[in-house]
């Protein structure tokens, strides 16, 4: 299962909402019989990259979105959440 366009508003932010709707994802991903949930962030989105590391995903790959991220050495992240017994 691919995890697409995560956010949460800015007045809502810190409270916890950005982890419960992860751990949602995780949890409905599981129930379905997925092994996984993947996504994609860039480097500049530290607190995302944090949140993701914090609920067990690992990073597995980097990739530029462009010729021009290529030659700004601006990376896109690529995570994986294993979830266990799923295929």
């Amino acid at each position: 299962l691919e995890l697409k366009r995560m956010s949460v508003s800015r007045e809502h932010r810190g409270r916890g909402l950005a982890r419960a709707l992860c751990r949602e994802v995780l949890g409905f991903a599981r129930a379905r019989g997925f092994g996984a949930v993947v996504l994609s962030t860039s480097m500049v989105q530290v607190a995302a990259q944090r949140l993701y590391e914090g609920q067990g995903f690992r990073k597995v790959g980097t990739s530029y979105p462009s010729l021009l991220g290529t030659v700004m050495n601006f990376q896109i992240f690529h995570y994986r959440c294993d979830l266990g017994d799923g295929t």
